[in-house]
């Protein structure tokens, strides 16, 4: 009776260590670097920083009830703003491109208050620090002097 269970476990165990996947042969190393300095994905905003001299002066994380997500497909973004005290929709869509230093996007519509703003200014462009995922859009004065920071964190 024991070598019948001796020789079920041994069966069980042959049986779930193979593996009838074939292994790719892309190394995991390529994937990753794929994706080290890609916009591609969904980020959610955690934080801003304020400049002065183009040095952090100031540095805040967003309030719990206040949420922003931004989308980034190969050549489209959205972003949605959700503040619980505040019944206003905010979104925008539109495109974007990037060089790896500046990100640029070009809104085509939004809700009623940003298509307030986009009748005024369509383009917005930014000073892009990014990494594989976090990366941080910078406001610069027209000067080119940096004033504030959104900072986002992949989500997917």
């Amino acid at each position: 009776m024991k070598s019948k269970h001796l020789i079920l476990c041994l069966f069980l165990v042959l049986t779930l260590s193979c593996n009838n996947n074939p292994k790719k042969d892309t190394p995991t190393a390529d994937i990753s670097n794929d994706q080290t300095n890609h916009l591609k994905g969904t980020w959610e905003l955690i934080g801003f920083y304020n400049y002065k001299d183009n040095k952090v002066v100031d540095s805040f994380k967003t309030n719990p009830e206040f949420r922003q997500l931004k989308m980034y497909t190969d050549t489209k973004v959205m972003w949605c703003k959700h503040r619980a005290a505040d019944s206003s929709e905010w979104f925008g869509y539109g495109t974007y491109d990037y060089d790896g230093n500046q990100l640029t996007e070009v809104l085509d519509f939004g809700s009623e208050i940003m298509d307030e703003v986009i009748a005024e200014k369509k383009q917005f462009r930014f000073d892009l620090e990014l990494d594989s995922n976090r990366f941080k859009q910078i406001e610069l004065d027209e000067d080119g002097n940096r004033i504030y920071s959104e900072n986002y964190k992949r989500v997917e």
